[in-house]
């Protein structure tokens, strides 16, 4: 097929480009290089121009996505701003990308009577806000946001409403209800809502797929806010010890890019999918401690972990994927471990220029009331 990646010179997006190109698709590239994530003065690399063609434009502008859907027979939709921490400042940034540009691209598609054969959206397990968790006594239960005052005082694990116990995380279907917790969440949860309308009302044929947290070769070392192993990736090299937030202890489903890249191209050609939506993780919970020690591990470093009692305003405390949807019906199962996944990202991540933004970052989130240090150690 001919296939539109949006936001294709991106992380997620180059690696699902030469992935269709080494399956015999024909790839058009949609992105606007933003800055932030490519660098000022950005051009398309060279191995992606020479096997993609690849066109500048925005996603937010109804011309260019009439343009680049000329041809097309299938769409990978990937551009957005990524982020939970950025977007509780930046609300009418990532709101205009993400739920303006998808609203736009669906409009383009209406307007240019584009015959296509696939849609797939890239979602985000930030839908979700908190996953599953299980009490002894009440059973399952997909709570709502934590107490800020509870944080406040140390308290960051998930209570049952019903005895005030502390919970255990539990895999998170699809079927979970939306809680979105953010404003990246909520522009998700948007995208999503758009996409189902037009697949209920006109017919679209769109896959939903929920990213949960995706690393590896390629992820932006100049973008803070791409994800939490760039950031201990820049501090390790700098020789810095690691805040670990909440003391470390919050769980999360990491999944390597390779495994999101084949969820992707299944997405475009399994059958009996359309108007599904399909978690993509590693079906695995992993503390952040136990991130930031991988990554170390895989680095040959020393990791100087320190509880100082920090927590961002807008994060959970865990989630973690359930795939027995995605196995059985999309044919998907991850095949990278955090270690080796760690051994790749570092590999490829010593040969590259990074950047220490933390303390820009932290301070930004201060500045604008998102950033929270617990007044005492929780028991």
């Amino acid at each position: 097929m001919k296939v539109l990646v949006t936001g294709g010179a991106g992380f997620i997006g180059t690696r699902t480009s030469a992935a269709l190109v080494a399956e015999g698709h024909v790839v058009r590239v949609l992105d606007c290089l933003d800055p932030q994530i490519h660098g000022s003065n950005a051009d398309f690399p060279l191995a992606l121009s020479s096997i993609a063609e690849c066109v500048r434009g925005d996603v937010c502008n109804l011309a260019d996505c009439v343009a680049a859907l000329e041809g097309v027979e299938a769409v990978i939709h990937l551009a957005a701003r990524t982020g939970v921490g950025q977007s509780m400042y930046d609300l009418a940034d990532y709101v205009e990308t993400n739920v303006r540009g998808t609203a736009t691209l669906v409009e383009a598609i209406i307007k240019s009577r584009a015959s296509l054969r696939r849609v797939v959206l890239a979602s985000s397990r930030a839908v979700y806000g908190e996953g599953m968790y299980v009490c002894r006594t009440h059973g399952y239960q997909h709570p709502a946001t934590r107490d800020r005052e509870a944080m406040e005082s140390g308290r960051f694990e998930m209570y049952c409403c019903e005895c005030s116990e502390a919970m255990a995380a539990s895999p998170t279907p699809e079927s979970c209800d939306r809680k979105p917790l953010s404003v990246y969440a909520w522009t998700k949860v948007h995208q999503e809502d758009y996409c189902r309308w037009a697949q209920q009302t006109l017919g679209l044929p769109l896959v939903v797929l929920r990213y949960f947290n995706v690393y590896g070769a390629g992820q932006s070392l100049r973008n803070p806010y791409t994800g939490v192993v760039s950031i201990f990736y820049s501090l390790l090299r700098a020789g810095r010890s690691l805040s670990m937030y909440e003391g470390g202890r919050p769980l999360r489903d990491f999944v390597h890019v390779d495994d999101v890249v084949r969820a992707n191209l299944l997405a475009l050609s399994a059958e009996d999918v359309i108007g599904g939506t399909f978690n993509i993780g590693s079906g695995q919970a992993d503390t952040i401690s136990t991130i930031a020690t991988s990554l170390a591990d895989a680095l040959g470093v020393s990791a100087r972990l320190e509880d100082r009692g920090e927590f961002r305003v807008g994060d959970i405390y865990a989630c973690f994927a359930d795939l027995s949807e995605s196995r059985s019906r999309l044919g998907y199962s991850p095949l990278i471990d955090i270690a080796t996944g760690m051994r790749e990202f570092s590999a490829w991540a010593q040969s590259q220029e990074s950047v220490d933004l933390y303390d820009t970052t932290v301070a930004e989130l201060d500045r604008h009331g998102l950033f929270g240090r617990a007044r005492k150690s929780a028991t």
